[in-house]
């Protein structure tokens, strides 16, 4: 399943910088009307036009945006990049076709999945450009925090006896389809119906990096109800299974600086029930507490510090059983993990959903919209107690993002 990230927000740092002061303004890539923009403090830059963008990531330094050029029907997916110093945007080869981008943790290096052929760009006068195969076989992959590896999935295979394991993989970055450089990193052994899946995909370390959570995804219909979350060290010996989650990658986060994973437990492809805010410790994962009170349900999370958590909390609504899926109306709730107490933090106002919670360094970003429609308003508090102000106007949000209740 792909997943369409088409507000991805704020660039880790303040000003591009994450040296800069408190009072420096907030950074932002946003899509309006299916338009690149930026707004850095009061200034929007409008980036492209003509276009149908998605997908825009920060590179490591904040100099280059990386974006999806596609179309309405989803048959095109062209990587572009924008080069915020030349204020310019290009492809780095001919032609890029992919729907899984991810920059480099340490450089500006960008690898892509085009269609299972892992590749990464090369540099020209500083700028990403050109490419190099790395590996075939490619379903899912990740930077390890060295910048200099990947952890790569390729998807199981169906036997007459049922779908086999599913292979990780080690790979260096220079490994250039070398068989000899393609490390077997873990074998997950599948198994129905406690471990079941045909894939594993959205990677995440640890802050520490001794750690790797991942979803395992089963078959399609299957992945629509239920996914299991694992997480796997950092030298492929230990596996845990963690918990029973729907497929969207922004639903389980490490904590910032502890090895604490927090993710919106849960079965069933509908919001109205049993969606949970977990924290599971690891590597001791049977220690696990559930923070939603009864009658609600949490439907997307952000760590704003060590003991805070964010989630989006609706009341839920069991009694629906067929018809039109109801509105959840979502609010922003501040837990703290340690004392156990939870205070709403945001309030929309009648028939407005606050969604997809953001934190950067102090600061804390909600997308407000109204009922029945699309776009929506990025809003701005300065601490959890902050008062909120207007930051953005009509900002995109499309189907296939971040989860939105509807």
């Amino acid at each position: 399943m792909l997943y369409r990230i088409v507000l991805l927000l704020l660039f880790i740092g303040f000003n591009l910088s994450t040296s800069a002061s408190a009072e420096a303004p907030l950074t932002a890539a946003f899509i309006r009307d299916h338009q690149l923009w930026i707004k850095k403090g009061d200034q929007e830059i409008q980036l492209t036009k003509n276009r149908y963008v998605y997908n825009p990531k920060w590179s490591y330094d904040g100099r280059f945006l990386g974006y999806i050029d596609g179309d309405e029907k989803g048959e095109k997916s062209d990587l572009y990049l924008y080069d915020t110093k030349e204020r310019e945007s290009y492809q780095p080869y001919v032609r890029v076709e992919t729907s899984d981008f991810k920059w480099s943790p340490i450089s500006n290096q960008l690898a892509y999945n085009d269609h299972g052929l892992l590749n990464v760009t090369k540099t020209k006068n500083g700028r990403p450009q050109g490419f190099e195969n790395v590996s075939l076989g490619v379903s899912g992959f990740e930077w390890f925090p060295n910048g200099k590896e990947f952890i790569v999935s390729s998807q199981s295979k169906l036997l007459p006896t049922g779908w086999g394991p599913i292979p990780l993989f080690r790979i260096p970055v220079d490994a250039n389809l070398s068989k000899e450089k393609m490390k077997p990193f873990y074998t997950i052994k599948t198994k129905e119906p406690d471990l079941f899946g045909i894939d594993a995909d959205y990677f995440k370390w640890s802050s520490d990096g001794k750690w790797v959570s991942f979803l395992l995804v089963p078959t399609a219909s299957w992945s629509m109800d239920s996914n299991t979350l694992c997480v796997l060290s950092s030298r492929g010996k230990h596996f845990q299974s963690i918990g029973k989650m729907l497929g969207f990658q922004d639903w389980f986060k490490w904590a910032p600086r502890a090895n604490q994973l927090a993710y919106i437990s849960g079965e069933g492809r509908f919001f109205v029930e049993n969606k949970k805010m977990t924290i599971a410790d690891i590597p001791s994962s049977k220690q696990q507490k559930e923070y939603t009170p009864k009658g609600f349900v949490d439907l997307d999370l952000e760590w704003f510090s060590k003991d805070v958590v964010l989630v989006a909390r609706a009341k839920e609504n069991k009694e629906w059983k067929e018809g039109p899926i109801p509105t959840l109306f979502t609010s922003f709730y501040a837990i703290n993990i340690r004392t156990g107490e939870q205070k709403q933090v945001s309030f929309p106002r009648m028939n407005e959903i606050d969604e997809k919670p953001q934190v950067v360094g102090s600061y804390l970003t909600l997308f407000r919209r109204k009922v029945e429609e699309t776009q929506g308003d990025v809003w701005v508090k300065s601490g959890i107690g902050g008062k909120e102000h207007l930051w953005i106007k009509n900002v995109d949000s499309a189907p296939g993002d971040t989860p939105s209740p509807q």
